[in-house]
């Protein structure tokens, strides 16, 4: 329970007595550790804008443990205010996922300017590894924003796609990655997929 914990990503942005050790949990699932995030982190946004150096609080925690892991992932409300500026400043690079629901493209367009503001001025070496298209259904309609997907973000869009599922909330509800809760079904293997994808673009050795 999350909401129990003393230390949290909030504790370690803000607590700078709090070691970032202390905030990381090792789980059920074999060399998949967290940083839990509670109600806490939503106050957030209104008390970075008044902190020094605003935008590298969280690389500055990231940085104590990054060499300890292959790969850290940052997993990012859908918004585009600090927390995420301080998430594209702490990140090597940053995959888009994209609803196949053309509301969803607006949202993509205005995250793609905000990352361009933070290679422009935070963070240069900021590279962005592809769009993922997910939640996708054989209709129309989804078809419909999976080309005009295409056409938007030529030459940036992953080949794999991840379908609308059941599976993946009740992988959520039960805390365990979906390739471990249901290891046969599609979205499973669609997962799989991507992995293999961002190995074979050199994003992840």
């Amino acid at each position: 329970n999350a909401n129990a914990l003393d230390n949290t990503v909030y504790t370690a942005l803000f607590d700078s007595s709090v070691d970032v050790h202390d905030v990381i949990r090792s789980t059920a699932t074999e060399n998949i550790d967290v940083m839990p995030a509670n109600i806490d982190l939503s106050a957030a946004e209104v008390q970075l804008v008044t902190e020094v150096g605003r935008e590298q609080i969280l690389a500055g925690v990231l940085r104590k443990v990054r060499n300890e892991y292959d790969v850290i992932i940052i997993d990012c409300q859908p918004s585009l205010g600090l927390l995420t500026v301080n998430a594209l400043t702490a990140a090597d690079g940053v995959i888009i996922p994209v609803a196949a629901e053309f509301f969803a493209l607006r949202g993509v367009a205005l995250l793609m300017q905000s990352i361009e503001k933070v290679q422009h001025r935070i963070n240069p070496d900021l590279q962005v590894f592809g769009v993922l298209v997910t939640m996708f259904t054989r209709t129309l309609h989804s078809e419909e924003v999976l080309q005009r997907i295409y056409e938007a973000f030529q030459g940036r869009v992953l080949h794999s796609v991840i379908s609308r599922s059941i599976k993946l909330p009740d992988s959520t509800v039960a805390a365990v990655p979906i390739t471990i809760f249901a290891p046969e079904h599609k979205t499973a293997k669609e997962y799989r997929e991507v992995a293999r994808e961002l190995i074979s673009n050199g994003v992840v050795e």
